[in-house]
C-alpha cells in the first residue's frame, strides 16, 4: 500500500492565516517532545546543535511527535552534508541549517537537501525512513515535494546578506538567531539591544523583499509580540528546558524558602 508523508513546514506556512508558534525541544527526550507535540503549538524544533541529540534520539523524537498535530523541524549541529543526509533519511522533512552568512553557505545547503542532478544528496531510499523503505511512490522524483529548508542567519555579515540568502532557490525561508546575533554585533547577551532588534527587523525586510518568510527566536512575550506585529511569519516563543528550569525554579521560590511556618507540619 502506498504511504503519504506529512506536509512540510513549507506547506504549513503557505496554508496559514497567522504567524505560526513553536517550541524548542531541547532535552534530547522522546518523552518530553511527545508531551510538547500535544501542547497545541504549531511546530517544534528539535535542536541538534546546541542540545544532547545524536541520530537516534532525534528518530526517536520524530517518531514521538508523529502522532500528532504538529509539525516537527530538526535544526541540524551544522551545514555539512553528511549530518544532512542522514537526518534527512531519518525521515526530517524540515530542516534548519545555522550559521549561514551567504548566499554561497546557502546554495550549499540547498545542494546538501537535493538529489542528483540538482545537489549531492546520497541515494538510500530504500533502507531509509526518509521514504518509509521504498513505500512513498515516487519518493526519488519528488523529493523536494517531501523536504523544506531553512536558513538561520546570526551574524552581523548574514544580516547585510540577508537579501541574496533569501533569494537562494531551494531556501523555503530565513530563521534570525538574536542570541549570536548579539555576539557578532559585540553586545554578547544582549538579544534586545537595540541595535540588535533594529538589525532583526533589517533581516525580515530583506527577507521579505525576496518573497520568503522570516521567522525569529523571543522567549520574551513582549519582545515575541514587537517580532509578530513587524511581519514575522513563523516564531519560537519558548523550550522544554527553559520552562522546566524556570518552573521549578518558582516552586522552589513559593515552597523551599525555608519559612516551616508557612508550610504545615505533618
Amino acid at each position: 500500500m502506498p504511504f503519504r508523508l506529512e506536509p512540510t513546514f513549507r506547506d504549513a506556512l503557505a496554508a496559514a492565516s497567522r504567524p505560526l508558534a513553536g517550541i524548542w525541544v531541547c532535552s534530547g527526550s522522546p518523552l518530553v517532545a511527545e508531551i510538547c507535540a500535544g501542547s497545541g503549538m504549531d511546530w517544534t524544533l528539535i535542536d541538534m546543535e546546541h542540545s544532547p541529540n545524536g541520530l537516534e534520539s532525534v528518530l526517536a523524537q520524530l517518531q514521538a511527535v508523529a502522532a500528532y498535530p504538529i509539525t516537527p523541524v530538526v535544526r541540524v549541529p551544522i551545514g555539512d552534508v553528511v549530518t544532512i543526509k542522514q537526518v534527512l533519511d531519518l525521515g526530517a522533512q524540515n530542516l534548519l541549517v545555522p550559521m549561514i552568512s551567504s548566499p554561497d553557505e546557502a546554495a550549499a545547503a540547498v545542494a546538501a537537501v537535493r538529489y542528483p542532478p540538482l545537489g549531492g544528496r546520497g541515494i538510500g531510499n530504500s533502507l531509509a525512513r526518509s521514504g518509509r523503505w521504498n513505500r512513498v511512490d515516487g519518493y526519488l522524483e519528488n523529493a523536494g515535494d517531501h523536504a523544506s529548508l531553512y536558513v538561520q542567519i546570526e551574524t552581523a555579515v548574514g544580516v547585510d546578506a540577508a537579501a541574496e540568502i533569501a533569494a537562494v532557490d531551494g531556501v523555503d525561508g530565513v530563521f534570525v538567531g538574536p542570541a549570536d546575533l548579539a555576539a557578532s554585533m559585540g553586545v554578547l547577551g544582549q538579544q534586545t539591544h537595540p541595535d540588535v532588534e533594529a538589525a532583526v527587523l533589517r533581516t525580515f525586510e530583506a527577507v521579505r523583499d525576496a518573497g520568503k518568510p522570516v521567522g525569529v527566536n523571543a522567549f520574551d512575550p513582549a519582545v515575541a509580540d514587537r517580532y509578530l506585529a513587524a511581519g514575522a511569519s513563523f516564531i519560537l516563543v519558548g523550550a522544554d528546558v527553559s520552562l522546566l528550569a524556570r518552573g521549578s525554579e518558582a516552586l522552589a521560590a513559593r515552597f523551599a524558602t525555608g519559612d516551616a511556618g508557612s508550610r504545615a507540619s505533618y
